[in-house]
């Protein structure tokens, strides 16, 4: 009875703790911290609940529990409980033509690219460190992605050499699921060369939020298209342009917000936000890229070639994703522009699989690229296209960021 009774005066005791709380974090660097007082209520209703349940079970007869076995692999699983792949995410992938008047260009040299190709599935990515909570990859639907399962903030940074690589144009390119609207948007963290967090950006399935250290913070909303229940079991790209200190955030095909002046020189990203293991902030396709947006537009064009690494492909297929029409819009625009320019469209792959493979894998994606720009309204007599597989590399191809700026499209002047 003594213990019965020390339980209940704890039990009292939160139920009046829970009644009290009332937004106890104030507004921090970031603009997430409505998220954090949330979690914070959150986690006090779940400590209330769990004791309401602990009562009930004195009154319980006790079981005898024979299934050891099964409790020792559940305490040493750190794989998360959270499948995605019933829910069929990729089922909603947005169309090209939905993308027809998108503008992202992303940067041209990759300085980091990560789709976990090779890394296992239950495990910590190899190619990030871990700064606080808890991170695992989860396989949903065929591919691994990047769950981050626990921490207020959890933080993981990807693995580059140079400590300060972002300049003063780069681009930050993501995809994200929602199954459920319970999981928090992921964080870009933007941190100067010396750690400190000077801004940050966060989709939800509301809005895009900046915000700096000055507390200033500026919103955009999401479209309808997208916005709420439309948001939710639906894979995301998530795009962000960084140029003289104006910042621009794309969701999907839509530009939702646009800072005109941050006041921010970043020299760093980290990305993280608020998990749990049932609603993990769950993300892929990872791509951070030095310049963007190519200042060639309404001008004489004389360059000998255009290099593109904003034209991207499904794995190993020939199938254009919705997000390079925003390189693809900006070459139709330098063709029109110049109708004199005849291009020849030229693959390349990194060395990843046997060279016969890559070589028709570059021809496939030349040729795709070609029938699109003709979708578009270029005169086919102006194209032609060409496959080189891997015999052409740039970079070199033992690095992550080496293989992606081999993965290229070139457009060279005939």
């Amino acid at each position: 009875m003594k213990k019965f009774a020390l339980i209940l005066a704890v039990f009292i005791c939160m139920k009046t703790v829970k009644a009290q709380i009332e937004s106890p974090v104030s507004a921090t660097k970031n603009a997430t911290s409505n998220a954090a007082n949330n979690n914070i209520e959150n986690g006090a209703n779940s400590a209330v609940d769990k004791m309401e349940n602990g009562i009930k079970g004195l009154f319980k007869k006790k079981k005898k529990n024979n299934d050891t076995g099964n409790n020792q692999q559940q305490t040493n699983s750190t794989h998360t409980d959270y499948n995605a792949s019933d829910n069929n995410p990729t089922a909603s992938t947005p169309s090209i033509k939905s993308y027809q008047n998108y503008d992202f260009v992303p940067g041209d040299t990759v300085m980091f690219e990560d789709n976990f190709t090779g890394d296992q599935d239950g495990e910590f990515p190899s190619h990030w460190e871990l700064q606080k909570g808890q991170g695992i990859l989860n396989n949903i639907a065929g591919t691994e992605c990047f769950n981050l399962t626990d921490g207020n903030y959890c933080k993981v940074t990807p693995l580059i050499k140079n400590k300060s690589y972002l300049g003063n144009s780069f681009t930050i390119e993501y995809d994200t699921y929602n199954p459920n609207n319970g999981a928090y948007g992921l964080i870009t963290f933007l941190n100067d060369a010396s750690g400190e967090n000077i801004g940050s950006v966060q989709v939800t399935k509301d809005e895009a939020t900046c915000s700096f250290a000055d507390d200033k913070t500026l919103n955009g909303n999401l479209p309808s298209e997208i916005q709420d229940d439309n948001y939710k079991n639906k894979w995301h790209h998530i795009a962000i342009a960084y140029k003289n200190k104006q910042i621009k955030v794309y969701v999907d095909q839509f530009r939702v917000l646009v800072v005109p002046n941050s006041g921010i020189a970043p020299g760093y990203v980290e990305f993280g936000g608020i998990g749990d293991p049932t609603n993990p902030i769950i993300f892929k396709n990872i791509r951070i890229a030095e310049g963007g947006n190519m200042n060639m537009l309404g001008k004489k064009f004389t360059e000998a070639k255009i290099v593109t690494h904003g034209i991207n492909f499904d794995i190993d297929k020939a199938t254009i994703k919705p997000e390079s029409m925003g390189t693809l819009n900006m070459i139709v625009k330098v063709m029109t522009d110049n109708p004199d320019i005849k291009f020849e469209v030229d693959g390349h792959t990194d060395n990843t699989g046997t060279a016969g493979h890559n070589l028709t894998l570059s021809q496939q994606r030349a040729d795709a690229v070609k029938d699109q720009l003709i979708k578009m309204g270029i005169d086919a007599s102006r194209l032609t296209s060409k496959g080189f597989g891997d015999t052409k590399p740039i970079s070199d191809n033992n690095t992550l960021e080496g293989k992606a700026n081999n993965r290229r499209v070139e457009f060279v002047k005939n």
